[in-house]
């Protein structure tokens, strides 16, 4: 799994997007296209290229961090993440999943159930639309849908841009 060494530049005037995705190399093949080139003898003439096809199964948000901006540069302020983690996410915070109990987020996920709970992420909520400069959604990939072996959710953050904090939570 590659990384993103930098996000672009967070436009206002824009609806909310992801700014990146998550893909796999299914295989290669090659196309056939005319290239324009004024100057040459053959001014239009076909061209095989190769190229890489990718395959981007549907991305699932499972929580959101907001950054705050310090001096030293940005900090995690607060994470929630969703009341319902598939089993391929889960097995991600394992490191052997047949041997485990399976217990990751049993406890944290009571907190959308019962009233206090609820009230203690609306206020992480508010905290994160008044305070944090940056919204970030953690996404898992869905490694069924793949023709792969692997059973193991890739989970990465993927940065939030366009229009305000409050419509980014």
């Amino acid at each position: 799994r590659g990384k993103v060494r930098s996000w672009p530049k967070d436009n206002q005037s824009q609806p909310v997007h992801l700014t990146a995705f998550l893909g796999y190399k299914a295989g290669m093949t090659h196309t056939l296209r005319e290239v324009h080139r004024t100057g040459l003898k053959i001014a239009k003439r076909e061209e095989v290229e190769a190229v890489t096809i990718i395959e981007t199964p549907p991305l699932v948000i499972v929580g959101i961090v907001g950054y705050i901006e310090t001096p030293r540069g940005l900090r995690n302020f607060k994470t929630v993440f969703a009341e319902h983690l598939s089993d391929e996410c889960k097995r991600r915070f394992y490191r052997n999943w047949y041997k485990s109990k399976k217990k990751a987020f049993s406890k944290y996920c009571k907190k959308w159930q019962d009233e206090t709970g609820k009230k203690q992420l609306e206020k992480d909520f508010d905290s994160m639309k008044k305070y944090c400069k940056i919204i970030r959604a953690i996404v898992h990939t869905q490694m069924r849908l793949l023709p792969l072996r692997q059973k193991k959710a890739h989970v990465m953050e993927i940065q939030l841009n366009g229009s305000s904090i409050s419509d980014k939570v």
